[in-house]
């Protein structure tokens, strides 16, 4: 949806800053971090949907 918004020489330069900015080796660490907090707001999303379907049980 967003992406429509933005044309192919739009997100080259926008990659291209950002590799400019943070550098090849910065971006995996970056990525990795981005993944493992996605990781747990999903865990934690579903620890809170338990545990409302177990008051609900109850």
């Amino acid at each position: 949806m967003i992406l429509g918004v933005f044309g192919p020489w739009q997100v080259i330069l926008i990659v291209a800053i950002v590799l400019l900015l943070f550098g090849g080796r910065k971006i995996p660490e970056l990525m990795r971090g981005l993944g493992k907090g996605v990781k747990e707001f999903k865990d934690a999303s579903k620890g809170e949907e338990e545990s409302s379907e177990e008051k609900k049980a109850k």
